[in-house]
């Protein structure tokens, strides 16, 4: 018996003007979601990255204190390529990311400095496909950023922020979550594939310090993906995410 194709991909909502994306390490939007905020800041669109850690536990060959500065410059260049200018460094431990409060109030924070309309993050389920085990700072940096996103819109969560004079916001459409198993949603990359590519491709240092051979071509690792998923919106190349929304249904 023949394996069942799987379901088409409904085309994100792209009728906002302003994300933030939260991930754990330098180099988590490049898998895909780069190509994607290509897209959107080709559109006008204007995009923040944050990150919370430096990835400075990245390298095995490299001591933490230069890999951090060294992973914090490659993604700067790697966002300027997508066009993202603001890229932001929370400077949590590097793979002993925790969940819990102060993660939430670090993200909480952001939300309300930035006031996004969409928040992207990365895959906080367990694995990736259904079976290959997802990393814990990953799984922390994602949970933690939807949950701080409601947190942000809460006056009596994490009301010492009021004090920085930041307002609770409450304008956070939905959450896009890059490489989930429960992705749902897709945008057409087609356009700017090669952006996304050139965006990982500035993590220069982080993927010659790879050891398993696998990062030795960044546009043929993103291809495979980029088509399948762009199979599934009827496009060359695309982006998959889960969504969330944030808004109760009209």
């Amino acid at each position: 018996m023949s394996e069942q194709a799987p379901p088409p991909l409904t085309p994100v909502d792209e009728d906002w003007q302003t994300a933030l994306a939260v991930v754990a390490h330098p180099d988590d939007m490049e898998y895909g979601a780069a190509a994607a905020v290509a897209r959107w800041t080709g559109q006008g669109k204007r995009v923040v990255y944050a990150m919370i850690t430096s990835g400075e536990a990245g390298i095995d060959g490299l001591d933490p204190q230069r890999c951090g500065p060294l992973r914090e410059a490659e993604q700067i260049a790697s966002a300027a390529v997508v066009g993202v200018d603001t890229v932001e460094f929370l400077h949590h431990k590097d793979g002993v990311l925790e969940y819990g409060l102060p993660l939430r109030r670090d993200i909480a924070r952001l939300v309300r400095r930035h006031r996004p309309d969409v928040v992207v993050t990365t895959n906080y389920r367990d694995t990736y496909g259904g079976v290959f085990p997802n990393q814990a700072d990953h799984i922390a940096a994602g949970r933690a950023t939807l949950d701080a996103v409601r947190d942000a819109g809460n006056r009596w969560v994490f009301n010492e922020l009021l004090g920085e004079g930041l307002e609770p916001w409450n304008g956070v459409r939905f959450l896009l979550a890059g490489g989930s198993p429960e992705g749902r949603h897709g945008v057409d990359v087609t356009e700017t594939f090669a952006l996304g590519v050139a965006s990982l491709a500035e993590h220069k240092a982080y993927l010659a310090g790879l050891d398993d051979g696998a990062m030795s071509d960044p546009a043929e690792f993103l291809e495979g993906f980029g088509r399948m998923t762009g199979s599934r919106l009827g496009v060359r190349y695309g982006s998959a995410f889960e969504l969330i929304s944030l808004r109760p249904p009209e």
